[in-house]
């Protein structure tokens, strides 16, 4: 499915955006807020913050200036290398049987996660879209670890706004993403791995890859 913004962005064109299956939900329990972590310090507040500024940036910038998909693709696709840890994802959204997949098998599908991560955000915030995007600067801790950066994703109108928050893990190349909710609760990793886990039965790992490079090239045709 292609998205297309009108210029009030609603949850439910970021659901479908955003997300590539069923809706998942997370909460947090009484248990888990009880150990979630003291407050984080101001460098790693400020580092954890940081990919998603770049992030939203790019995607102001090719929101602007990028008149077809392929052109804001180049435009985000460095902000979208610094900002996500794929692999940690991909692998996530694959779950298990990710850890029996050959180096080809994992080294093809990354590129395939990675070509759709972009070209899905290059679909997404296309010039029509007159997304504003706002960052909290202030983090806080995720009760499994790393921390999470809030964020608000609406119309420059200033009407509806969707909270997107970003959950962030500190690893060899930094702060990077790990995983994104949408309106606070709604995993991304969670859905694709339900959209993925029907790709995966069916044709293995060509299959998968064979399915977001599908995607890919339905998110970039204009």
């Amino acid at each position: 499915m292609i998205c297309r913004f009108s210029p009030k962005v609603t949850l439910s064109l970021l659901s479908a955006c955003l997300l590539t299956g069923p809706v998942a939900m997370t909460a947090l329990s009484p248990v888990a807020l009880a150990q979630t972590a003291g407050a984080a310090s101001p460098a790693d507040a400020a580092s954890a913050v940081t990919p998603i500024s770049a992030l939203y940036d790019a995607l102001k910038a090719a929101q602007k200036t990028g008149k077809t998909a392929q052109q804001r693709a180049t435009m985000i696709a460095p902000a979208v290398d610094r900002a996500f840890d794929l692999e940690a994802i991909l692998r996530r959204s694959v779950g298990v049987r990710y850890n029996s997949l050959s180096p080809s098998d994992r080294t093809r599908l990354l590129g395939s996660f990675r070509q759709f991560t972009i070209a899905r955000y290059a679909s997404s915030f296309k010039p029509e879209a007159q997304a504003a995007f706002t960052v909290n600067p202030q983090t806080r801790p995720n009760p499994t670890g790393g921390l999470i950066v809030d964020t608000t994703i609406g119309g420059t109108d200033g009407g509806d706004v969707t909270p997107i928050d970003y959950i962030m893990t500190n690893g060899t190349s930094g702060w990077r993403i790990t995983d994104v909710l949408l309106n606070a609760h709604i995993s991304q990793v969670a859905a694709q791995r339900a959209d993925f886990g029907g790709a995966l039965s069916q044709g293995g790992a060509s299959g998968l890859a064979d399915h977001l490079d599908s995607k890919t090239a339905h998110f970039l045709h204009d």
